[in-house]
Order: structure tokens, then sequence, then C-alpha cells
């Protein structure tokens, strides 16, 4: 069993869940939020831990967002769009419990102090901004480190406040590269 709780958007996302792994969910219901389920959250936050396993979607990030500032000790897993995506929804639900594995096992932490290693210039440099493949580059980079999907500002930002490290950065790249993208 995992030791921390996952914090999902909805009931389907906990089937899912259930299908990949052994694990405890609370369901923030979309981004209502009640006040009784972030009083759950907030007591697995402090007694065992918690992992925000949102939706790939816009929403799904305006909820990560607002957990995170609320918990900023929190885990933070990411299924690229790509492997949450079925019959034209997108979601943790539509995700193959590989997929969810996957991203549980490179759940990532906010550096309490930001780092400044990663730079607009690194992006633009290494064809993850101002070109044609950046979009696609851009989600690719984000899966292969765990740290999902971001325009090139949240990219930056994640790079930053996740510890991504330069050789992290260099091999993900490669990986890219290696497969033509």
């Amino acid at each position: 069993m995992l030791k921390e709780v996952l914090v999902v958007e909805g009931k389907m996302d906990t089937v899912a869940v259930k299908k990949a792994v052994d694990a405890e969910t609370i369901e923030t219901g979309g981004f209502t939020l009640a006040p009784h389920t972030l009083a759950l959250i907030e007591a697995a936050y402090r007694k065992r831990g918690i992992i925000i396993l949102t939706d790939p979607d816009g929403a799904g990030e305006r909820i990560r967002k607002f957990l995170t500032e609320r918990f900023p000790k929190a885990g933070q897993a990411f299924v690229p769009k790509a492997e949450a995506l079925a019959h034209h929804d997108v979601g943790i639900e539509q995700a193959q419990p590989e997929a969810i594995r996957k991203a549980l096992s490179k759940v990532r932490f906010q550096e309490m102090e930001p780092r400044k290693e990663f730079s607009s210039r690194d992006l633009f440099v290494s064809g993850l901004s101002g070109s044609s493949e950046a979009v696609a580059r851009r989600d690719r980079l984000g899966a292969i480190l765990g740290i999902g999907y971001g325009n090139a500002k949240q990219m930056v930002h994640r790079l930053n406040n996740y510890g991504v490290t330069r050789e992290e950065f260099q091999a993900a790249l490669e990986e890219i590269a290696r497969e033509g993208k």
C-alpha cells in the first residue's frame, strides 16, 4: 500500500487508481473543494503526506495549483495527456494502470527554495520554445521527467521548482532526439 494518500478529482479516477496500485484516495469533486474535503486532505497531508494526481487538462491544473499553494510539500504526479485520453475525453479515469504506475514512480516535490538553474533561453536553445515542434517536445520532456506538460513559462517554473537537474534535462533531450522529435 502506498504510504501517501492520492488526491484525485472524482470517483472514476479512484476506480482507475485502484486498478493500478493499492492506495487510499481523496476525491476533490472537481474544483468545488468543500470545507469537509479540504479538512480530509489537510489531515492526510499532516499524517501521511499527499500526492496530487489531477487530470492533465486546464481544470486539473487549476485544482493542482490551488492544492499546491495550500499544501506546498505535496507530491506531484503527472499522467501525460496522450496516456490519459480515450473516447475524446481526457482524465485520470481514462489512463491505463501502467500509465498511473509510471506517473507515481516519477513523483516530484516542489523545492521550498526555487532554483534559477533553467531559463527561457534553455528552452529556446533546446527547441522547446520558438519552433513548430516545441509543443510536442515540451509535452515529451514533461512526460520523461515526470513534471507534466506546460507552456514555455510553466516549463521553466517546473524545471526549477521540481528539482530537475541539468543532467536529467540533458538525458531527456537525448531521449527525445533518439525518438526523432
